[in-house]
């Protein structure tokens, strides 16, 4: 394959499972490609009659029967020589270790949490646009954890300032909780194009990280 990859097709995320078939993060296209090239993976494609594995030469030649009958089903990559579909989970050859069981706090899992929407007002806002609410703030003890921070929109925050909703006269949309696993995964199963992702991720047991 070209050692340049063009954009398109490049902004899709794969699932990663290691050697055992369990989930353990999410990398960009390109990150995918790459490790297969250098056969550290190989694709694993979902179909109805179960679960089919491909290196990477196999995977070209199905990618131009897919190009031909099933091209609004996947997005493709074209190198100067052929398009390659971009596969939606690959599986690590040569990695046996479990996946991470804790879903880490920081911003981006925040938004995912609360779907970009105000915890207040319950407005879906731009990222640009929203901020982060301490429910009880810190200035009152208020500490940096799952079920004390929220999404809020700059209006709602200024008018709630350093005051628990219950002061500022505000409600919560709902009660702010630790999810169970990785609240971006959860955004992507609500789209057809990642529902393959559904085989490989049980809500009980572990969760995925994105890279």
């Amino acid at each position: 394959m070209e050692a340049s990859l063009p954009a398109s097709g490049l902004g899709c995320n794969v699932l990663v499972l290691n050697r055992l078939y369990m989930a353990v993060r999410v990398v960009s296209a390109r990150r995918a490609f790459s490790l297969l090239c250098r056969n550290l993976a190989e694709v694993v494609a979902v179909e109805d009659a179960g679960y089919f594995s491909y290196n990477i030469s196999s995977w070209i030649e199905l990618s131009a029967l897919k190009a031909q009958f099933e091209r609004d089903h996947h997005d493709f990559v074209r190198t100067v020589r052929y398009e390659i579909a971009v596969p939606r989970i690959i599986r690590l050859l040569g990695y046996d270790r479990l996946p991470r069981q804790d879903v880490k706090l920081n911003r981006r899992n925040i938004y995912a949490r609360d779907h970009s929407t105000c915890q207040y007002c319950g407005k879906k806002w731009p990222t640009q646009e929203l901020s982060l609410d301490h429910v009880v703030p810190r200035s009152q003890g208020g500490k940096t954890t799952w079920d004390n921070l929220v999404c809020s929109c700059v209006y709602c925050n200024a008018r709630k300032g350093g005051r628990t909703p219950h002061q500022a006269h505000m409600r919560l949309m709902k009660v702010p909780v630790k999810p169970k696993r990785n609240p971006v995964i959860n955004l992507r199963l609500g789209s057809d194009k990642y529902a393959s992702w559904k085989h490989f991720l049980d809500h009980a047991y572990w969760s995925v990280e994105l890279k």
